[in-house]
């Protein structure tokens, strides 16, 4: 792993804390604002701007990639709160398609895969 990756997962993860930070500060607009800057910078370092541009703007994640874009876009204009929830249907339209492989890796995990191996 060479030094851009690594300073990508440290941005990515100070990226996640403040955007944590943020919500539970009522939604704090700078902590949000530098949650995205942050989180974004870190994806960016770790697969690459090529490839995160080809990732955003593929034709049938527009929708994911406008909402997304458009929530930080309000969250830096300054209204947090719609602009978090307009981020988070975006974020669920453009990494949906995770969500499954990631719970089928954490089923291996010793203690979360006995509880996500639960019947429900």
């Amino acid at each position: 792993m060479d030094d851009y990756r690594k300073i990508g997962i440290g941005l990515t993860c100070a990226g996640v804390l403040f955007l944590t930070l943020g919500v539970v500060m009522f939604f704090d607009k700078g902590l949000l604002a530098m949650g995205n800057i942050l989180f974004l910078a870190g994806v960016m370092l770790i697969i690459g701007t090529r490839k995160t541009f080809r990732f955003f703007f593929q034709r049938r994640k527009i929708k994911g990639t406008s909402c997304f874009l458009g929530g930080i876009a309000l969250v830096l204009i300054g209204w947090p709160v719609f602009g978090m929830a307009i981020e988070a249907f975006g974020f669920l339209n453009l990494f949906g398609d995770f969500f499954p492989i990631a719970v089928g890796f954490m089923r291996n995990m010793p203690i979360i895969g006995s509880v996500l191996n639960l019947p429900l």
